[in-house]
């Protein structure tokens, strides 16, 4: 089932998510609507507070960007089959120089700036079936993971956005706010009173 996504400006994008365990009500159910979600809307990641949930939840399916040709044949191999649940996941550490890639976030549509993130990054998480790892991931995928990430600490892509790049997008930020973006995918826009 396709879920709406919420826009900016929703309160449960800016709130840090609640660990859940493995009796989350329906939780098979949520992953398989978050993946048809992101699906629907051509996303790489999607974080359970981007559905109106504030728990740690995310996921991410990094084939398309194995299409990527200014890859190294092992990382767009890696990408092709980079399909992840990520449950209460904490990062542990983030590694190595900090480079930029132009990111847009299905929460903010109409909006993709260059981003500085670092390389590599630890992770500990719980897959679908609440079985535990700690990995290390770097390129590409280190980056929509702490992209996703960001979304379960109440962080937003523009926030890492220089105070001038944050002007920039202020105003279509405001558009958004207002119910004046437009999207491809099923969004629900907050309303300001």
């Amino acid at each position: 089932m396709i879920l709406p996504i919420v826009g900016y400006g929703f309160p449960v994008l800016r709130k840090k998510a609640e660990p859940i365990s493995s009796d989350y009500p329906e939780l098979t159910a949520l992953i398989s609507n978050m993946f048809d979600t992101m699906y629907a809307a051509y996303g790489l990641g999607l974080a359970a507070p981007q559905i109106g949930l504030a728990i740690r939840l995310f996921i991410i399916d990094g084939g398309p960007l194995a299409e990527n040709e200014d890859l190294s044949q092992e990382e767009m191999a890696f990408l092709k089959n980079f399909k992840k649940v990520f449950i209460n996941a904490e990062i542990l550490s983030e590694q190595g120089e900090k480079w930029a890639f132009n990111e847009g976030c299905l929460s903010i549509p109409g909006v993709r700036e260059d981003v500085m993130r670092h390389q590599e990054v630890t992770i500990t998480y719980c897959d679908e079936n609440f079985q535990k790892h700690t990995e290390t991931f770097s390129g590409l995928a280190a980056r929509v993971i702490q992209h996703e990430y960001d979304h379960i600490e109440g962080v937003l892509f523009t926030d890492h956005l220089s105070t001038f790049k944050k002007t920039f997008v202020k105003r279509k930020l405001d558009n958004i706010l207002n119910g004046k973006a437009i999207a491809d995918y099923r969004m629900k826009f907050f309303k300001i009173k």
